[in-house]
C-alpha cells in the first residue's frame, strides 16, 4: 500500500478531529451565552467548514486502504460522505459569505430566507448533511475487522452512525427548542473521537508499512562487516 495514501488519512482525520471539537465547544458555548452573535456563527459555520474537506479526504484514504473484497462498503461510505460535503459545504459558505455579512449591514430582512432558522431550507440542508455523514460511518462499519484497534474504530464508527437519528430528530422536530439540542450531546462525543481513531488507525498503519530501521547500529553493523571482509582478505 502506498503509504501517501496512510499519510493523507492520518493528517485528514487528526484535522477532521480538531475541527470537530472545535465546533463542539463553540457550540456548548453559544447555548451558554458565552458567545454571541456574530462571533458564535462565525465559528459554529467556521469550525463545521473545517471539518468538510478533511473528512472527506480521510473516507477517500479508507477507500483506498481498504482490501478489494470490502471496497463496495468503503465506496458506499465515500458516496455519502460526497452527499454530506454538497449540503452542508453550500450552507455554511453561504450563511459565512451571505447571510452574516448582510445581516451586520443591517440587511436581515434581505437574507431572511437564507438564513440557516429551525426548519428552513438550509437547515434542512444541514439536517441532511449531517444524516448523510452518519449513514458514511455506517457503510463504513464492514471495512475494519474485528480484531486489534480496527475493532474499536469499527465500535465507534457503528456507534457514531446510531446516534444519527437522534440528529434527525433534533432537526425535524416540529417544536425546537435549545433543550433539544442537548439530544445531540451524543453525536458530541461519538463523531470527534470517530474521527480521532480512524487518523490513529492509519498513523498505525503507516508505522506497521514503514520498515523499522536503527540508523546507528545500521551504520555500526555495515562498518564492522566491512571490516571483518577486509581481515579476511589480508588473512588470505
Amino acid at each position: 500500500m502506498n503509504k501517501t495514501v496512510y499519510k493523507i488519512g492520518f493528517w485528514s482525520g487528526l484535522i477532521a478531529f480538531a475541527s470537530t471539537l472545535a465546533f463542539t465547544i463553540s457550540q456548548m458555548l453559544q447555548l451558554m451565552d458565552v458567545l454571541t452573535f456574530p462571533l458564535d456563527q462565525i465559528l459554529i459555520y467556521g469550525f463545521s467548514l473545517c471539518i468538510v474537506i478533511p473528512f472527506l479526504l480521510a473516507m477517500l484514504a479508507l477507500h483506498y486502504a481498504a482490501p478489494e473484497h470490502k471496497k463496495i462498503w468503503s465506496h458506499a461510505a465515500l458516496l455519502f460522505t460526497v452527499m454530506y460535503v454538497v449540503f452542508v459545504t453550500a450552507n455554511y459558505v453561504v450563511q459565512l459569505a451571505t447571510v452574516i455579512p448582510r445581516t451586520l449591514m443591517g440587511e436581515a430582512e434581505n437574507v431572511q430566507m437564507l438564513s440557516q432558522t429551525p426548519h428552513s431550507l438550509f437547515w434542512d440542508f444541514d439536517a441532511i448533511g449531517y444524516i448523510c455523514m452518519g449513514l458514511a460511518t455506517l457503510f463504513a462499519v464492514p471495512t475494519f475487522k474485528r480484531q486489534g484497534f480496527q475493532k474499536w474504530v469499527r465500535n465507534c464508527f457503528l456507534i457514531h452512525a446510531l446516534v444519527t437519528p437522534l440528529i434527525g430528530f433534533v432537526y425535524f422536530y416540529p417544536n425546537f427548542s435549545d433543550k433539544l439540542l442537548l439530544l445531540g450531546i451524543p453525536w458530541a462525543i461519538t463523531a470527534p473521537v470517530s474521527m480521532l481513531l480512524l487518523a490513529l488507525l492509519f498513523k498505525k498503519e503507516l508505522r506497521d508499512a514503514t520498515p523499522k530501521k536503527d540508523a546507528y547500529f545500521g551504520k555500526e553493523k555495515e562498518q564492522l562487516t566491512q571490516q571483518t571482509k577486509g581481515l579476511t582478505l589480508a588473512l588470505k
